[in-house]
């Protein structure tokens, strides 16, 4: 079996797996209660779970008969990774702005 490691934005550009995040983020729930918030089948909802935990955005853990998917840092992770780097391009963009406005006002 090939392993690679799914594209966090790929994987958050589904609105349903967003929608699921969304839900995530408020309880832990099983795959049957996430189902209901849904018109797909249980299995259509199953495999965005599955992809969902392969990027690291979730975990499924077994509580009795139930599996429960509970949000997990590391697939957000990468998402923040990226815009980290573009506030601190922004961030730079910005200072080296202010000081051409200082020094047109200072005449210099």
């Amino acid at each position: 079996m090939t392993s690679y490691k799914l594209d966090a934005f790929q994987v958050v550009a589904d609105p349903s797996r967003r929608h699921i995040l969304q839900l995530l983020s408020k309880d832990s729930l099983t795959i049957g209660a996430l189902a209901e918030n849904f018109e797909m089948s249980r299995p259509a909802v199953s495999k965005h779970i599955k992809i969902l935990n392969k990027a690291g955005f979730i975990s499924i853990q077994d509580i009795g008969r139930e599996r429960y998917c509970i949000l997990k840092q590391d697939g957000f992770d990468q998402l923040q990774e990226w815009i980290d780097h573009f506030d601190g391009f922004w961030l730079s963009k910005l200072q080296k702005l202010e000081m051409v406005l200082e020094n047109k006002a200072n005449g210099k």
